[in-house]
């Protein structure tokens, strides 16, 4: 059966669990929030998730279309056995015997690595499938009107593997990380009201005696 957005799918043959293919997004925007979502089972929708969601109904209403010289499938399911990851693309288009996967995101084109991970997962569930190559794919931005084509090169390739195994095992761990030390994505996050970061880092600080919280920030964000 395909998997939910949140939930993880079952192999029948094994009853092997599936890691949702959108989780990875969310984990490579905030591991809090992957937690959130995917272990604990929270949603929240804010304006812009709610308006993203709306961006999104023609693209997933699934169908195939012809585009000019392209063959354009809606909404597959795609999955792969070896690393145990399922769910769906936005959009695959066929030109020439080529496949190209076309993710839709709510925000503007940048250099967004969760988003691009998320991409990649989907390439590489489509080269197990139908064992051809797909060298790149492409995002489309409804805040830019525009599409970024991503090359879905070796170094991205390690990059989704490795976070499909520490998605996993965060998701094994049952430890909820502590909340990201980056206001801007904090902000945005529609799960703000129930990770409650700056109270969180409040209390932290409060507990360890002294008044600044250290940690890095991540060289992304998410669009949505």
């Amino acid at each position: 059966m395909p998997p939910t957005e949140q939930g993880a799918t079952m192999n029948p043959r094994d009853g092997t669990d599936y890691l949702p293919i959108s989780m990875l997004n969310q984990w490579a925007y905030c591991p809090r929030r992957f937690y959130y979502m995917y272990v604990l089972g929270e949603m929240e929708h804010n304006a812009p998730v709610l308006e993203g969601m709306l961006q999104h109904e023609r693209v997933h209403a699934g169908g195939v279309e012809s585009e000019g010289e392209a063959r354009v499938h809606r909404r597959v399911y795609v999955w792969s056995d070896r690393l145990r990851i399922a769910g769906f693309a936005d959009l695959v288009e066929v030109r020439g015997g080529v496949l190209l996967p076309v993710e839709y995101k709510h925000g503007r084109m940048g250099r967004w690595l969760n988003d691009h991970i998320q991409l990649c997962a989907q390439a590489m569930c489509l080269e197990e499938r139908t064992g051809r190559p797909v060298p790149r794919g492409a995002v489309f931005y409804w805040g830019s009107r525009r599409r970024q084509v991503v090359e879905l090169d070796a170094k991205l390739r390690a990059r989704t593997e490795a976070a499909i195994v520490q998605a996993r095992a965060l998701a094994e761990s049952g430890a909820l990380p502590p909340p990201l030390t980056h206001r801007a994505k904090c902000r945005d996050c529609s799960l703000e009201p129930v990770c409650l970061p700056r109270e969180v880092r409040r209390l932290r600080e409060e507990a360890a005696g002294h008044g600044g919280a250290g940690g890095s920030c991540e060289p992304w964000r998410r669009s949505t």
